[in-house]
């Protein structure tokens, strides 16, 4: 079932990527690879962003581009309307405001410390002055590990996987950040424990404010907990929403593709033809149009967009909320009455 929107969204953005790009130098001569090519995208207070997309898309490296991990080769990141210095102490200081929650908790702890330790790691490398063990004590209640004195001294394999996750994002709380970023964060759980971790999110949402962009390969799981959806291909946003417009209504054929696959949907699954996709080979043109099934079934040429979608490329969508979709097909459809929506087909 869809997640209701905060009442606390709010239109400005706290933290927003402009025409962000970051590529990397191929290897011996190889070419370069685009892993984010040209995206704005917004996140607001209290606002939880999924971000979705295949394995190779380019969603991971866009979320460590926006924690300060990797810096881009051009455009920018602003929080709080301050562009993000990546280098010194405002980056420090950055992070203390916008925490990172990985997929595998094993990973993410120290198995030779204990609960209490890895809490606290955050507090002592910001220099954190006030009472230790109350600050640890709250944030493992926060994140539903109660009584919390009862983990203090117990060791990750100890824990359930649940309740690792659950340490991770004590760990990020702790330092009350108003962000938290969360790259497939119940990938690894179990299917009975990912709806409690997923609840917790909300929760925490709901209860102090906090935005969140929760990375992810699954539209069902956004679904569940997103205020908005944004569908990542090969280095760009292809589509953009409301979570409930979006995957109720789905425009772009990349986003109904990822949809058909659900064990909820209705008809046969859509197999996409080609490789997934590779940001060294961006081809001309619309970037999904080698594996599109619109194209190859012949409904882009009975729409006239069949030549556009192979050789004219499409603009970067803006960050805003609104549904968008950058898709010749589905703005030939919206120019027909036919319910898609975006820039008409460029020429």
């Amino acid at each position: 079932m869809s997640t209701t929107p905060s009442p606390l969204v709010s239109t400005a953005p706290l933290l927003s990527a402009e025409e962000l790009k970051v590529a990397f130098p191929g290897r011996r001569g190889a070419a370069t690879a685009r892993a984010v090519d040209g995206v704005d995208l917004d996140i607001r207070p209290g606002e939880i962003v999924a971000l979705v997309g295949e394995s190779g898309c380019g969603k991971t490296t866009l979320a460590r581009s926006l924690l300060g991990l990797v810096p881009p080769t051009s455009g920018r990141v602003t929080f709080g309307r301050a562009p993000l210095d990546y280098a010194g102490r405002a980056l420090k200081a950055y992070r203390k405001r916008v925490q990172l929650v990985l997929q595998d908790p094993s990973g993410s702890l120290n198995p030779r410390h204990t609960v209490y330790d890895a809490v606290a790691e955050g507090l002592r490398i910001h220099g954190y002055a006030g009472d230790e063990r109350a600050a640890v004590s709250d944030a493992l209640s926060r994140a539903g590990l109660r009584p919390p004195e009862r983990f203090f001294l117990r060791f990750p394999h100890e824990l359930s996987g649940g309740q690792r996750q659950r340490v991770v994002i004590a760990g990020a709380l702790v330092l009350e950040p108003e962000l938290i970023v969360a790259d497939e964060p119940v990938a690894s759980l179990d299917a009975s424990v990912r709806g409690e971790i997923l609840a917790l999110l909300l929760r925490l949402r709901d209860e102090l404010g906090l935005s969140a962009l929760v990375v992810t390969h699954d539209l069902g799981l956004a679904w569940n907990i997103a205020d908005r959806v944004a569908v990542m291909y090969l280095g760009r946003i292809v589509e953009t929403g409301p979570v409930e417009q979006l995957l109720t209504a789905p425009q772009h054929p990349y986003t109904r593709a990822l949809l058909s696959v659900l064990p909820e949907a209705e008809g046969e699954p859509v197999v996409l033809a080609g490789e997934p996709p590779d940001p060294s080979k961006v081809p001309s043109g619309c970037r999904f149009h080698v594996r599109c099934q619109v194209l190859a079934s012949g409904e882009a040429e009975r729409a006239g967009v069949a030549e556009a979608c192979r050789t004219v490329d499409l603009p970067v969508l803006n960050g805003g909320g609104d549904a968008q979709v950058a898709c010749h097909w589905a703005a030939a459809c919206a120019g027909e009455g036919g319910g898609g929506s975006g820039d008409a087909p460029m020429t």
